[in-house]
This record gives structure tokens, C-alpha cells and sequence, in this order.
């Protein structure tokens, strides 16, 4: 079993003079739960190297048992270090792919042409693809094989409105993921702020926000097992 988890190269928060980048939980807590599993766990990002982590989620605060197992995993923080550049990743080689969220995504991956034609690669294929949080805006210009929106029609998640507002950002991002994916036509669906809650419509599986990240996860391996002969 091979996993290809994909994070955000952008570190910049708009026009704030502040830094984002992707969440840590949001990346601690799918890495472990894949890894133990027995999968084998590829990293990329649109750069290449080591990705911005968001320094908000690095906070006391937002520890959990994931990240601080991260912190003491060498092995994890050097694979973290060095994630190869997602222009170089061919779906072929991987069974699903994960994307992480943090607010980094919704500057770069929901743009890159390398992030689109690799998700719309995975759908054609038939393979379960996940995102958590924020990275579900990175399925904003991804069309399915009719040339409609990917999301069209379909049952979705994602950070909420009111989520956005909380962290005091809905003036900051390029666009929000609840009205973009209502606009697009999708049907949104979300849970009570900051709580668990995952989406999965086929082999389309979404999660609201960091607390989602390890369930979507473990949604993935479902789908995968579920594939096997």
C-alpha cells in the first residue's frame, strides 16, 4: 500500500504580514495513522523540500498525542523535510492521496495546474481521495471527465463560514469554502464547529476541519481495504 500525502509550499497569509503554511495535526495525525497501517508514505509539495508549517498550529494549544509523537519521530521530521516535488508525481505509482489542510492550500494548490491534473488523475483511476480542512479548497478547479466540476453534485465538507470567521480570516483568504463549493453546485454539508465530521461520497472523502483529519484518514484505509481482492 502506497499513500501519497500532498502539502502547500505557500507561507504567506495574504496581505497580513503574517505567516501560514500547513496545520501540523492536519499532517501529524493521517501520517501515523497510514504509517500504522504498514503503508508506505510519500510526501510532496508544489516546491519540493521542507513545506511552511503554519505557526498557529504549532501552539500549545493545538497539541495533540499525534503531534507530539511527531516531534519525537527523527524519521518523520526528515521525510517532512524532504518532500518531492509534486510536478515529478505520477498517480500510477500510489494507491490513494491525501491532502492535509492548514490556510497554505488556498493560495497554492487550489491554483496549481500540477494539484488539479494530478486529483483529476486519481478520480479517473477510481481511487479514494481525501482532504481535510482547508485542502478541500483544492479541489476548486477540479473537473470531472464531462468537463463540470468535480464537486458538482456531490456530498462535500470543509472548513465553515463560521469557523472562518472565529479565527478572524474571512477578509484574509481568496475565497471561502463553504460559498465556493455551494456556488459550484456541490452539497455541502457541515457539522458543528470544530467537531469531528467527514464526508465521504464515493470515493470522495472530505473532513470539516483538524479534528476530521485523523477520521478521514482512517475513512481512506477503509476504502482501500475495501478494494482489495
Amino acid at each position: 500500500m502506497k499513500i501519497l500525502m500532498v502539502l502547500t509550499s505557500h507561507d504567506e497569509l495574504g496581505n497580513t504580514g503574517k505567516k501560514t503554511g500547513f496545520w501540523l495535526e492536519e499532517f501529524a495525525a493521517p501520517y501515523f495513522v497510514f504509517k500504522d497501517a504498514g503503508a508506505e508514505v510519500v510526501l510532496a509539495s508544489p516546491a519540493g523540500g521542507q513545506p511552511p508549517l503554519d505557526p498557529k498550529s504549532d501552539l500549545p494549544e493545538f497539541q495533540t498525542a499525534m503531534t507530539a509523537r511527531f516531534k519525537s519521530d527523527a524519521a518523520a521530521q526528515q521525510a517532512l523535510a524532504n518532500t518531492v516535488k509534486l510536478a515529478g508525481i505520477d498517480q500510477q505509482d500510489f494507491d490513494t492521496v491525501f491532502y492535509p489542510g492548514g490556510h497554505g492550500p488556498l493560495w497554492d494548490l487550489a491554483e496549481s495546474a500540477d494539484s488539479i491534473q494530478l486529483i483529476e488523475s486519481f478520480e479517473r483511476a477510481g481511487k479514494p481521495i481525501g482532504f481535510v480542512c482547508h485542502a478541500p479548497g483544492a479541489l476548486r478547479h477540479v473537473k470531472a471527465a464531462s468537463g463540470a466540476p468535480l464537486i458538482q453534485g456531490k456530498q462535500v465538507t470543509g472548513f465553515t463560514n463560521s469557523e472562518e470567521a472565529a479565527v478572524e480570516l474571512t477578509d484574509v483568504v481568496p475565497f471561502l469554502i463553504e460559498d465556493e463549493f455551494i456556488k459550484l453546485g456541490a452539497h455541502y454539508q457541515k457539522g458543528a464547529d470544530w467537531a469531528p465530521f467527514v464526508v465521504e461520497d464515493g470515493k470522495l472523502i472530505t473532513g470539516q476541519n483538524p479534528a476530521s483529519s485523523e477520521d478521514v484518514a482512517k475513512a481512506l484505509l477503509l476504502q482501500l481495504a475495501a478494494q482489495q481482492p
